[in-house]
């Protein structure tokens, strides 16, 4: 009898096409199933809990997959996974779950972070974006709090994507310093194609003092990509939480 499990994971980006597995280049997801194959000795395919674009970072992802033999214990499973995995790439647990728990379905919020430096920093060259315009920080946490308000945030969707409706609730979002670090952190049950990315780089233009947070408001209700930021870049976006009820948990 075939039993699911969850595992959960963490990656630095830089050198994946992004998480899902893609035709032309290497993903996080090709490379986790080729080593999972590798360790239970039969092909595994997985489902992770949603997809993160080229270069962006995870400090918590969570995939399920099927398999009907004996695994090892935690521990053990754990150490030879990481064994085989590439140095960006690092397992962190496997748990079984119900039969027809899902990572991505089953998942009742997600946070990401995006952080940038505000002083040459090298190193973070990969793992954060450098701004070299002084912002206003209190003026970018005003136009955040707005978030709260809307639902449907077409305007920072990527377009033509296949999903059904772009209402989603936030219900985190601001700006904190650490050290010569800015950290935007957003949560939310759901997020769009290039959502955060979006976000931030709109914020960026209230930061400028380029856009009052009244204009900001305007975007959001606007409901068109083209009245939004440009996207920042993608090596200062993590995944770094997802959360689920404890329904999907073996008892």
């Amino acid at each position: 009898m075939k039993k699911r499990y969850f595992i959960y994971l963490s990656y630095n980006g830089t050198a994946y096409h992004g998480w899902q597995i893609q035709p032309n280049g290497i993903s996080v997801q090709e490379v986790l199933e080729k080593s999972l194959s590798t360790v239970l000795r039969v092909k595994i395919e997985i489902v992770g809990a949603g997809r993160t674009d080229t270069g962006v970072h995870a400090q918590l992802m969570v995939a399920h997959f099927d398999f009907d033999g004996q695994i090892p214990e935690n521990m053990a499973f754990t150490k030879k996974m990481n064994s085989i995995l590439p140095k960006d790439i690092a397992i962190q647990k496997m748990i079984e779950v119900n039969a027809e728990a899902h990572a991505r379905f089953d998942a009742i919020s997600r946070r990401y972070e995006y952080h940038i430096v505000t002083s040459k920093n090298v190193f973070k060259n990969e793992l954060a974006t450098r701004l070299h315009d002084t912002m206003n920080f209190v003026a970018m946490n005003e136009a955040a709090k707005a978030l709260f308000d809307y639902q449907d945030f077409t305007s920072f969707s990527k377009l033509h994507t296949d999903v059904k409706t772009n209402n989603c609730v936030i219900t985190q979002a601001c700006w904190t310093q650490s050290g010569d670090e800015w950290i935007f952190t957003i949560e939310a049950d759901r997020f769009l194609r290039n959502m955060v990315r979006a976000i931030v780089g709109t914020l960026f233009e209230v930061g400028r003092g380029k856009m009052s947070v009244e204009e900001f408001r305007r975007v959001i209700e606007a409901r068109n990509r083209c009245e939004a930021g440009s996207s920042v870049p993608a090596q200062g976006l993590y995944l770094t939480n997802i959360a689920y009820p404890e329904s999907v948990f073996k008892v």
